[in-house]
């Protein structure tokens, strides 16, 4: 799981298994972040559109969370931070930089305090190249 800034620079990495839903791993990503400031909003697909995880973004970070509604739902957002979501494709990048390291492409460490280090050098790499 990944959180990018505005530029699509990695804020934050975190490496966990396929099995938990992403919606459970947001906080804890968050938590793992790389600068001291919180990001003002975090744009999600789908996926993210919870009330339990707006409410626990905007009380524990203060963080507005903006994701699109899914097709059992009412709508919950105005189309205003809606708009906001055409910015993804930034996010969709820096993983398309993470993958151009074949390490992070297959994983190849049995551990995952390897792979997540490897994932750390990939976005410094990437950070020494683009800062």
């Amino acid at each position: 799981m990944g959180i990018a800034d505005s530029h699509g620079l990695p804020v934050a990495l975190r490496a966990e298994s396929a099995s938990p839903a992403e919606v459970t791993l947001v906080e804890q990503t968050l938590e793992q972040r790389v600068v001291a400031d919180v990001p003002e909003r975090l744009i999600g697909d789908k996926a993210y559109d919870s009330d339990k995880l707006d409410e626990a973004m905007m009380e524990n970070f203060g963080t507005e969370m903006i994701a699109p509604n899914r097709a059992n739902r009412s709508p919950t957002q105005d189309g205003r931070p809606l708009r906001r979501y055409g910015r993804r494709w930034k996010i969709e990048r820096l993983f398309a930089w993470l993958f151009n390291f074949r390490r992070l492409v297959v994983r190849y460490e049995y551990h995952a305090e390897n792979f997540q280090g490897f994932l750390h050098l990939g976005a410094a790499i990437i950070l020494m190249r683009y800062l």
